[in-house]
């Protein structure tokens, strides 16, 4: 099936495709200007005079992209680490919690290439691909575009289409393909993966539900950001929405938010890699007889991964006890580090400009965003 379908509107860019796409690239004014701003590190000149020195995408990310990229993390986080790289064998679906739509993929391309040498394909919506200049930057490395921006008549084949890419990548390929766990970041931090999804990557296979899965090795990936500098944007989005569910964001809000998660501050930030789902496939095949019911299975397979393999900080303990009352971690932290919790979080709310707003509920649902990853891991690892 895989073979049948076209996959070129779609698929990352070739080798074969690398130097042209590259000379295109430092020709658009708008990607000079946004380099020379943004990553000051980089001659654009002299990668130009370079191009005919990169005949293959992995060794122009090594020897391009990884150092900028080091420079920049540098800049946006305070450290980070990984875990559970033993966990890893490619090729794989890494299926991840979703907390930013540009540094998620950005820094797992970062820890890969430190440890692995090689990144992974990425799944990106095409609703962030707002220029030509854009897609070609994307796909150049390893993106490929899922189409959100259709109408429901296309979908089904739009599915189709990305369901038999990723197969292909995985199974023939040979490439690993990392894809968030649902549609959008979960804005309140109450990470589930989407039944859809896991459907949408079976499609594409001719065997039994749970074989078409088994065949893409999904591996859960877990990332923990301690600060989410989009916090107050997502407090404020969920808090509009529950008063106004027609509520639509002013123009302009998506591309702040997304400058905002790529330029703020994160703190530390963490990646963990737990086993592939493999091993726990043929039990949900003989415990449930519906795919339905053993799509929801692999759902909460992947979700209890994940929950059990976040990294807390301070201020995930600080937020757990104010919303939950349970005192469980007192001791953990020094006072000082609670206080600057505190200060951090008024500092974020305090960004929030509103003249009638409820700064009591809009400070609870920050919170939540903190505390819901201690909540998650909590009946994950005690059942």
């Amino acid at each position: 099936m895989a073979q049948l379908i076209n996959y070129d509107d779609i698929r990352p860019y070739s080798n074969d495709e690398l130097q042209s796409v590259l000379q295109s690239l430092l020709s658009q004014q708008e990607f000079i200007r946004l380099v020379d701003n943004y990553f000051p590190a980089v001659n654009i000149k002299s990668l130009a005079s370079r191009i005919g020195d990169f005949n293959d995408i992995d060794t122009f990310q090594r020897v391009v992209i990884a150092p900028v990229l080091e420079i920049f993390l540098r800049n946006v986080t305070s450290d980070i680490s990984c875990s559970g790289i033993e966990n890893y064998n490619s090729p794989a679906i890494l299926m991840s919690n979703h907390r930013d739509i540009v540094m998620d993929p950005a820094i797992l391309a970062f820890v890969m290439l430190k440890h692995f040498s090689i990144t992974p394909e990425i799944a990106m919506g095409d609703n962030l691909l707002a220029t030509k200049w854009i897609e070609d930057f994307v796909r150049l490395n390893k993106s490929i575009i899922v189409k959100r921006s259709i109408s429901a008549s296309q979908k089904a084949k739009a599915f189709m289409q990305l369901s038999s890419y990723i197969r292909y990548a995985v199974t023939q390929k040979h490439s690993s393909v990392w894809i968030a766990q649902r549609e959008g970041r979960a804005k309140d931090s109450d990470d589930r993966t989407q039944e859809s999804l896991v459907k949408m990557l079976a499609l594409s296979g001719d065997k039994s539900f749970i074989d078409n899965v088994k065949e893409l090795n999904i591996t859960p990936l877990t990332i923990s950001f301690e600060f989410d500098p989009c916090d107050y944007l997502k407090a404020k989005e969920l808090y509009e929405r529950k008063r106004n569910p027609q509520y639509t964001k002013a123009p302009g809000e998506d591309v702040f938010s997304m400058q905002t998660g790529i330029m703020g501050f994160k703190g530390r930030v963490h990646y963990a890699f737990s086993p592939s789902i493999n091993s726990d496939l043929d039990d949900i095949a003989c415990s449930f007889p519906s795919k339905k019911e053993q799509a929801v299975a692999v759902c909460e397979l992947c979700d209890k991964r994940i929950h059990s393999a976040y990294k807390f900080f301070p201020i995930n303990r600080y937020a757990y006890k104010l919303i939950t009352g349970d005192n469980r971690f007192d001791g953990i932290d020094s006072g000082e580090e609670l206080l600057n919790a505190e200060k951090y979080v008024e500092g974020q709310l305090s960004k929030i400009k509103s003249d009638n707003a409820d700064f009591g509920e809009l400070r609870d649902i920050l919170l939540r965003m903190y505390a819901n990853p201690l909540i998650n891991n909590i009946a994950a690892t005690e059942k």
